[in-house]
């Protein structure tokens, strides 16, 4: 599947990234100031650094996140390349989308750093890390759902998931409908299913919080084994 001459990855998506004008990984005051209340008080987002800090990769917020002004479809990105977070100032408000955000593209960032993720090539690679995205940030939560006046009925979370991990892969890819619902499918159930390191889908703060207090406790339970 050979689509290197016309693919660009997304990067058209971010205009100051794809003229790499991120060298300084600069972030303003505002989105900085939201950044670290995102990682200092989001409980998904402080599960996921201890997580990767666990797993032999510490995120540092100079380093590792950039706030960039991106096209009006998109809040945010993970350049594998660099292993960067991209946060779209433009497009971001609120500290609540803010902490989505964060914790979506810490995700991705997590499944890079646990997993031999091909990016670029693999389509079903990208598919699942997509979906658990969707599935693990709240971007599918009743909330989330609600605001958007999207009231679901039965599986209306697995739905969701499901459409908003298609839309990010035809964000990204050159690549037709019907291709990526396919991909989508066939990984669907494998990916909808890992949690890590959650240990279950966080379906509000109340779940994230506790499943941050029983990572950060799991070891309590192993000595005691």
């Amino acid at each position: 599947m050979d689509q290197t001459k016309q693919e660009d990855y997304g990067y058209g998506l971010f205009p100051e990234r794809k003229a790499r004008k991120f060298e300084s990984f600069r972030l303003n005051l505002k989105y900085q100031g939201m950044l670290q209340i995102a990682m200092d008080t989001s409980p998904h987002a402080k599960l996921l650094l201890q997580a990767m800090q666990g797993s032999g990769c510490p995120v540092s917020k100079d380093r590792h996140f950039s706030c960039e002004d991106c096209d009006g479809t998109v809040s945010g990105g993970f350049d594998a390349t660099v292993s960067q977070i991209v946060l779209c100032q433009n497009n971001i408000h609120q500290q609540s989308h803010m902490n989505r955000v964060v914790t979506h593209e810490l995700i991705h960032a997590f499944d890079h750093c646990r997993a031999h993720v091909d990016w670029f090539d693999n389509f079903r690679h990208l598919a699942c890390s997509e979906i658990r995205a969707a599935s693990l940030s709240g971007d599918c939560s009743f909330s989330s759902e609600a605001a958007r006046l999207n009231f679901g009925l039965k599986q209306h979370h697995q739905e969701c998931v499901r459409g908003r991990a298609l839309r990010s892969i035809l964000a990204v890819r050159k690549i037709d409908t019907a291709e990526a619902e396919k991909i989508v499918d066939e990984v669907f159930d494998t990916c909808f299913n890992d949690h890590a390191p959650f240990g279950r889908i966080p379906h509000g703060a109340k779940d994230a919080k506790f499943a941050h207090r029983h990572y950060e406790n799991r070891d309590r339970y192993y000595a005691n084994l």
